[in-house]
């Protein structure tokens, strides 16, 4: 049984916010569980190329938006799911910090971080 609190794992600042990264490929779960934040005000461009992600709203308000446009509005109750490897658009509302618990399939290394400075969307790459 694997059991971990919070303050017990690693904080990953991945770009516009930190990941805590409960559950990664050592644990030999094939998935991982990150509660992720997403600093108030930003717009990330993201793209899993490798990894398969489902995203549950917990606290706060944003949006998860498509390269053509569309919109899903994100609070607390909604899950969005990047079942295509999807390039999106995670954009966190200007007054609060979103909050979503992030479930990757394959499983995460943990030291994975994006480069939003990059032309195009930015992206994890998986390690053998």
């Amino acid at each position: 049984m694997i059991v971990r609190n919070r303050s017990d794992v690693a904080c990953v600042d991945w770009g516009n916010g930190l990941s805590y990264r409960f559950l990664l490929r050592p644990d030999n779960m094939g998935f991982s569980v990150a509660h992720t934040t997403v600093r108030a005000g930003t717009k990330s461009r993201l793209q899993y190329r490798q990894h398969l992600e489902a995203c549950y709203c917990i606290a706060g308000f944003g949006e998860v938006q498509t390269p053509d446009g569309a919109i899903h509005r994100l609070e607390p109750g909604v899950l969005y799911a990047l079942d295509q490897n999807d390039a999106h658009f995670l954009i966190a509302g200007p007054d609060q910090d979103l909050e979503l618990v992030s479930i990757f399939s394959p499983a995460l290394r943990g030291d994975e971080r994006h480069n939003l400075d990059v032309d195009g969307f930015s992206h994890y790459e998986c390690a053998p």
